[in-house]
């Protein structure tokens, strides 16, 4: 019998994925991501659709069945789209708003997040099990990635032109193998970021927190509610599958054994269901983080998710945040294999994320404050204030309409540095909107950009005025042509590029007819101008590269034989 869990997971193919036997695994590869949880899942299936190989390694040797990340946004939601996962894949809860209510004031706060943005629900929940199943059944379909569960890292050694891993396959059989380089996804305890030398810096919450997740709940709540009492915080959310979350704050001198026990959870729980008609399906007790590294990357190794920053839950940020790293390094890292861009691009990839992702960390602390204040005069001062706000629309807008919410969109980074005239932001992400071709198919605009640079025309077609030389090195590079035309144009059939902006998202309202965008794979605006200008802007835009001339084909990006 095998007992050993390699052997267990090699026999698994109940989520998808083909695990495969020691003896399988490559000795070479371009990426080992270390960590198969949703991030290191999305990294990999992003990095697959670019073509280059991949070994996927867990040390557990299945999904954990249990709970954990429950929210995901509409950027999240977006980068999912990137990997070819849609709404309808995995079960979504759209959320319409989220309260916070004082036991003595009432309401005093509401975050709207009823509608859609860039073709998304604003905010839903989730079930993370699902998301993970989803996310490696898409790596079944790739050739080039292995995925092996039930393997553990050993050790790394950053070499100038690999990475050397060592890896513990079970029954005592360990693997060598050479990468080009290696992503660590491995959670908030990762091992790749101790190996790499990187401290977690930051705080931890002195306070613990009971997490009860249950489902056939039968009346649930259909919006996500902040019991800010300074006596025992209660955030309590809906989520698929007739599922409840509730967070219960540990009030001094309570235990973890006493919290988790079936009377005191009974007792919590009394006020909004009957705990003799739900399953529960997780308690446990923990505290939150909040936490980062100095550096995203070291050498030919880089971090992602949990790995290279700890969010705090107020916000619910913490698997977007990881999406937002993943949809960010997978295209540079695929690119810089295939000789399309130098690998100094690779350092962009720290200097646009970590900005961002600490600023996300400190929105949640702000918000931790406001739902869990240590006394009630500090309760009663914070809330009332934010109430106060809410009669002033400037600011009622700002906290119910999310805008103190950091925009993703980089100071510095890949992309040509100036201020657009239009609602374009350089090193921010472009709009999206339902299009439809002259045959009349309709899809999110996303789905027509291609997987490298995409040049946008908004109502013209930029290829007319680009020299020869010029459109022959964006197309070597994997470049393509869009044109976006305003709902109602005649579309011209011999122009299959063609787009019907059917939403009005594009024209006029974010840009003039006439205008021209270079986007990236990861939907950044890398340059923007007037068509007139078309030319200069993808030679500035090419230049950001500093790649070969003539880069590698997909086929031969695979690391050769030492």
């Amino acid at each position: 019998m095998e007992t050993n869990a390699h052997a267990r997971a090699s026999s698994r193919v109940a989520d998808g994925t083909r695990p495969m036997g020691a003896s399988d695994m490559p000795s070479q590869v371009d990426i080992l991501v270390v960590g198969l949880g949703p991030v290191g899942a999305m990294v990999a299936n992003l990095l697959a659709r670019h073509g280059v190989s991949v070994i996927a390694i867990d040390k557990a040797p299945d999904i954990y069945m249990a709970p954990r990340a429950i929210a995901l946004d509409n950027e999240a939601l977006r980068i999912l789209q990137q990997a070819g996962v849609g709404e309808r894949d995995f079960e979504t809860v759209a959320i319409p708003h989220v309260r916070m209510r004082s036991p003595w004031l009432g309401e005093f706060g509401r975050v709207n997040t009823l509608g859609s943005l860039d073709g998304h629900p604003k905010l839903v929940t989730f079930y993370q099990p699902d998301l993970e199943r989803c996310l490696r059944a898409r790596l079944a379909v790739h050739d080039r990635v292995h995925i092996s569960l039930g393997t553990t890292l050993l050790s790394i050694a950053n070499q100038p032109d690999c990475v050397l891993a060592s890896l513990d396959v079970g029954q005592g059989q360990v693997r060598r193998v050479r990468a080009r380089y290696v992503v660590g996804a491995d959670g908030a305890s990762s091992l790749v970021r101790h190996l790499i030398g990187q401290e977690f810096r930051g705080t931890t919450y002195a306070e613990d927190w009971l997490i009860v997740d249950a489902r056939h709940v039968p009346k649930p709540i259909d919006h996500v509610e902040f019991l800010c009492d300074h006596r025992r915080p209660t955030p309590h959310m809906v989520a698929p599958g007739g599922r409840e979350r509730w967070e219960f704050m540990l009030q001094p001198g309570e235990s973890r054994e006493e919290m988790e026990s079936d009377s005191r959870i009974r007792a919590l729980l009394q006020p909004w269901t009957n705990v003799d008609e739900i399953t529960i399906e997780r308690k446990a007790v923990y505290r939150f983080h909040a936490r980062t590294v100095d550096r995203f990357s070291v050498g030919r190794v880089f971090l992602v998710g949990d790995a290279a920053h700890i969010t705090p839950p107020f916000v619910g940020q913490g698997l977007v945040a990881g999406l937002r790293d993943a949809a960010n390094l997978s295209w540079k890292l695929a690119w810089v294999l295939q000789g399309r861009a130098d690998a100094r691009i690779l350092d962009s990839y720290d200097e646009e994320r970590r900005p961002h992702a600490k600023a996300m960390i400190n929105l949640a602390r702000f918000m931790g404050k406001l739902v869990m204040p240590r006394s009630a005069p500090i309760a009663l001062l914070t809330h009332g204030l934010m109430r106060l706000t809410r009669l002033v629309p400037g600011l009622r807008s700002q906290f119910e309409e999310l805008r103190i919410k950091p925009k993703n969109a980089f100071k510095t980074g890949l992309f040509v540095k100036g201020c657009s005239p239009t609602k374009l932001i350089r090193g921010g992400v472009v709009p999206q909107g339902w299009v439809r071709n002259a045959e009349g198919r309709t899809c999110l605009s996303d789905d027509v950009l291609g997987e490298g640079y995409t040049l946008v025309s908004f109502g013209c077609d930029a290829r007319t005025v680009l020299e020869p030389t010029t459109a022959a090195a964006f197309e070597r590079l994997g470049g393509v042509f869009v044109r976006i035309a305003h709902r109602g144009q005649p579309l011209h059939c011999e122009a299959p590029s063609v787009w019907e902006d059917i939403n009005g998202t594009f024209l006029p309202d974010a840009v003039p007819v006439g205008w021209v965008a270079v986007v990236r794979p990861d939907r950044t605006v890398v340059h923007d101008g007037p068509v007139a200008e078309a030319d200069r802007l993808v030679r500035e835009s090419l230049a950001l590269l500093g790649g070969q001339a003539e880069p590698v084909p997909v086929a031969a990006a695979a690391i050769q034989s030492a």
